[in-house]
Formats: C-alpha cells, sequence, structure tokens
C-alpha cells in the first residue's frame, strides 16, 4: 500500500461516517438473515470493525457488554495465527472466556480478516447470542457448554466441515445454530465487501491512515471531556445479590481523575462457584461504557477512547476472574458495576449523573422437548431478558420498563412467542408502586406472567430481589425484583424448576431510583416532563 496522503478533516470524517455505515449494516444482515428469535427479533448480537493490529476502528450501536467479547479475540487470532499464513476467506471462530476473548460461551464471534492489494487491512468481526446452552450448572466454566479458541471455521472461503460438526454436535438445537452461525457468515461478506469498496473509492492508505486518525481523535475528545470535570478522588459501594447467592457480595470502586486521564479501581471478594463472576474483558467493557456516557456520549466507539482510562480491580475476585471460574450471568454483575460508577461519578458531577437504574439483566429461561405439531421431538430453547426501571435524571423522571447500560436488547413481541413456543403471556405491565420516589421518580419495573401450554424447565435469574436501587439527593430507592410460580408447580430451587401444562410463572423486575426529595416534587410535574 503507498503512503497516504495528508488527511484533511473532511475526509476524516466522510471514512469515520462510513466506517460507522458499514458496520450498521453488517449489524442489520446478521439481524435480516438470523434464524433464532434472539437474533432476528431481539437483536442479541453486535457488529464491528477492527484495524489490522486488532484495535475496534467502530463499533454498531447495539450492545455494549458485546465490546467485551470483541477486545481480546482479534490479538488472540494473531497471538495464534501467523497473518502471513492467513488467505482471503478465512473466517475465525470463538467464545471461551480464557483462550477465547470471550465473556460468556453463548456469545460466539466470528471474524474474517480483510485483504486489500493482497494485504491484510482489516479485520470485520460480528457476535452472535446462541441461546443454546440449557440445564447446566454454573460452578465452573466446564459446566456452562462448549469452549471454542479462535480457530478457523472457513480456510480460504472452504468451510472446515469436521470444526461445524463438531460445534453442532454438542448444541441442544443445531438447526437454530446452523442457520445463525451462517447468518454471522452473510454478515461478515457484507462486512468486507463494503470495507473492500470503501478503499477502492478513497485509496487503502488514506482509509487506513484515516482510521488512525479516528483513534485520535476519540482520545483528544475523551481527554478535553476528562479536563473538564473536577479533579479528585471519589469511592462508591453497593451490594451485588443473586438467586445463585445465599449472601450479597460487597462491591467498591475508587474513581480519582487526574487532569485528562481517569482511574478506576475496584475491590470485589473472590470469585464464587456460581455463574456471575466477571472477565477482564467484561470490565473493560462495562467501564468504557459509563464513563463515555458521563464524560461525552458523542465519543467515537473506538479504540482510542479507552486510552485516558486506567481500570484496576482485585485479582480472581467476582470483578475480574480467571480460570476456570464460571461467568454465563455476567451481564448481572455487568449491571451493578455500572451503576456503583455512576455512584461515584454522582458525587464529582452530580447534574450528569441519573440514580440508580435497576441494576440488573432480569432473564427468562424457558426450554423442552416439543410434545405436539410438525416440531414434535424437537428440543427447543426460549431466552428472554426484560426490562426494568431507569433511574431517575436530575431534570426528569426515570424512564420505564427499559433496558440499562450493557444490555440494549429488545422484548420478543407477543404474538411471536405464542406462535414460536409452547408459552401464553398472560399479563405485561408496569408495575404499580416500584418507582423510587423522588422529586423525579424512577423508572418503574414490569410484570410479565408466563402460561406453559406443554412441559417445560425454567430458570429465572434476577437480581435486587433482597437490595433496591438507591436514589440521589433524596430520593427514594426502587422497588424489589421477584419471581412467583404457580404453587401446583412444586419447588424451585434458586430459581430453577419444571412448569407442566397449566402452570404459570410471574417475573417482577426492579424499579429504578428516585431523585431529589419526593415532597419537592409538584403535582403538574408529571405533564410538564411529558411534554418536554
Amino acid at each position: 500500500m503507498t503512503d497516504a496522503p495528508a488527511l484533511d478533516p473532511i475526509t476524516v470524517e466522510v471514512i469515520g461516517a462510513a466506517l460507522s455505515s458499514i458496520v450498521e449494516e453488517t449489524g442489520e444482515a446478521l439481524v435480516r438473515a438470523s434464524y433464532s428469535t434472539n437474533i432476528k427479533e431481539r437483536r442479541d448480537c453486535s457488529t464491528a470493525l477492527f484495524d489490522r493490529q486488532g484495535r475496534t476502528l467502530c463499533q454498531a450501536e447495539h450492545i455494549p457488554i458485546h465490546l467485551g467479547s470483541f477486545l481480546d479475540f482479534i490479538p488472540m487470532v494473531l497471538a495464534d495465527h501467523d497473518p502471513a499464513d492467513m488467505r482471503p476467506g478465512d473466517v475465525f471462530i470463538g467464545n471461551d472466556a480464557y483462550r477465547g476473548g470471550g465473556t460468556h460461551l453463548p456469545d460466539i464471534v466470528l471474524a474474517e480478516p480483510i485483504f486489500v492489494d493482497g494485504e491484510l487491512a482489516a479485520w470485520t468481526v460480528n457476535l452472535a447470542h446462541h441461546s443454546d446452552f440449557v440445564d447446566r450448572a454454573h460452578a465452573h466454566i466446564y459446566q456452562e457448554g462448549l469452549r471454542i479458541p479462535p480457530i478457523r471455521l472457513y480456510r480460504a472461503g472452504e468451510l472446515q466441515k469436521d470444526v461445524q460438526e463438531m460445534i453442532l454436535l454438542n448444541c441442544q438445537v443445531p438447526r437454530e445454530r446452523l442457520s445463525d452461525l451462517r447468518a454471522q457468515m452473510a454478515a461478515n461478506r457484507v462486512g468486507v465487501m463494503r470495507f473492500q469498496e470503501l478503499c477502492a473509492r478513497h485509496g487503502a492508505a488514506t482509509v487506513l491512515a484515516s482510521g488512525e486518525a479516528l483513534l485520535d481523535y476519540a482520545e483528544r475528545k475523551m481527554r478535553a471531556g476528562l479536563a473538564a470535570l473536577p479533579d479528585g478522588t471519589w469511592r462508591f459501594e453497593d451490594v451485588f445479590d443473586s438467586l445463585d447467592l445465599d449472601e450479597d457480595i460487597p462491591l467498591s470502586v475508587t474513581v480519582k481523575i487526574s487532569g485528562d486521564e481517569i482511574a478506576l479501581a475496584f475491590e470485589a471478594p473472590p470469585q464464587v462457584r456460581a455463574g456471575i463472576n466477571m472477565t477482564r474483558t467484561a470490565l473493560l467493557a462495562t467501564v468504557y461504557y459509563i464513563v463515555k456516557s458521563v464524560v461525552d456520549p458523542t465519543v467515537l466507539p473506538n479504540a482510542g477512547l479507552a486510552r485516558p482510562i486506567s481500570v484496576t480491580a482485585t485479582e480472581s475476585s467476582v470483578l475480574s476472574c480467571s480460570h476456570p471460574a464460571a461467568v454465563n450471568g455476567r451481564v448481572q454483575t455487568c449491571q451493578r458495576v455500572a451503576d456503583l460508577i455512576l455512584g461515584a461519578l454522582a458525587q464529582a458531577v452530580p447534574e450528569r449523573v441519573s440514580a440508580c437504574t435497576n441494576s440488573t439483566c432480569t432473564v427468562a429461561l424457558f426450554s423442552g422437548v416439543r410434545e405436539r405439531g410438525p416440531e414434535a421431538g424437537n428440543y427447543w430453547v426460549y431466552l428472554e431478558t426484560i426490562g426494568g426501571g431507569g433511574g431517575a435524571r436530575p431534570d426528569a423522571d426515570g424512564l420505564d420498563g427499559i433496558h440499562v447500560h450493557a444490555t440494549n436488547t429488545s422484548n420478543l413481541p407477543v404474538e411471536a412467542l405464542e406462535v414460536e413456543y409452547p408459552l401464553i403471556l398472560e399479563r405485561y405491565e408496569l408495575v404499580d408502586g416500584s418507582a423510587g420516589a423522588g422529586r423525579h421518580r424512577g423508572g418503574m419495573g414490569l410484570r410479565r406472567v408466563y402460561r406453559a401450554t406443554e412441559d417445560c424447565m425454567v430458570r429465572v435469574d434476577i437480581s435486587r430481589n433482597r437490595s433496591r436501587s438507591w436514589g440521589l439527593a433524596g430520593g427514594g430507592p426502587g422497588g424489589h425484583g421477584s419471581y412467583e410460580v404457580d404453587p401446583a408447580a412444586g419447588t424451585f430451587e434458586r430459581g430453577q424448576g419444571r412448569l407442566r401444562a397449566g402452570e404459570w410463572l410471574e417475573v417482577v423486575t426492579p424499579g429504578g431510583g428516585g431523585h431529589g426529595r419526593p415532597e419537592e416534587r409538584h403535582a403538574d410535574d408529571a405533564d410538564r416532563i411529558a411534554a418536554q
């Protein structure tokens, strides 16, 4: 590739917009081509572009926690596979939390090198959450599913059938997995073509140089945003509670801002024999998201924004675990970490920070064997993550029934749920009284009541069932999360059990904390806020 010409801001901006367009288009291609409801309806997937060194160039506006599965994937590929031996059409697959750069096993990453003029220029990468590994214990990583290190699924465009068959053999719904893997392949092909077209239009050297300039620009913006904040050190503590835990886990963070840099030091107890542990990349993805959202939401989502941010955490702990800790439910802990950071930053810039959100990602997971119809005898899995209350803002109420922080998936429409699975949704409503009181109230949680039409296994993951989401400036806490089952269903142990046909499950998600003293709320506030 020839040396890049001198860059001007307009060219860099045009190419930056084009890179964003590429990852958004690959994301839509993945959603449209996918088979499972978890991707085609709930959009539990993400796409990104990386430079040839494995640094994030651009990530689509999908799910922040998925950055944790991207951060180390390309560096691990490059460490295990000589770039000189790579060819157009090579595709690498992986998911492992310790040897695959991932954060939990259902998130399977596919990465394809992009060649321009015979040279490696970039990588197109996507991730899809494959809802498959169910009915498993979560004491350690070996009980959570198939671990895949970064290996070739395609070699020079040719499918490695033995690798694919090995993966599918370890899946409970292989037909879905195969179709979703093919959708991921199709999305990456779009990424390759669009990036090569961009290089043909502007010149590869100009595109690559613009990528470097965009990283530097993100760093400058982040540093400028940090420099505008007051210097100081702030500490915040909270607890993490879960159905998997008999006791609450204490967590804390100390945030220090010095000039144009920020350091976050986390303390947490040792990793536990439950699937709530976070890998370091999951912690980094959470930190980058929340710091960006407070300091300057307009900072480009690339590797440059991380340069002024340093993160430390207790090693082999719940927040920075080591092999073989279980990690399947790590997003629950990520949500608490995000609000933990907000609690510290609220002391520095209270005008920028909301009260505590519902602080969790409530999960209802159903699975079973079809008893009737053309699919009789086939295994099925349905995963749903349910929104809760957002934290009240300094100048507005919290939003009701939303996903927060590290998650960003959609609800499965009731019509699709009842057509695709042997379940009926009997109630879907906001929970009155779940919002934290305040000058501005927190967001309300959700209630969903499911009735099984065939026998199935159920697992519920929920937090804030003992603790409550905190308010700010005198605001009250949000309501608890909880679940309840039909008395006829028998005992559920730590959120797990069986529903027989006709039996029901109710899930209630937590509400968000309030902001300001409740007695300062005026009767016309709701109308005024709604009109904004």
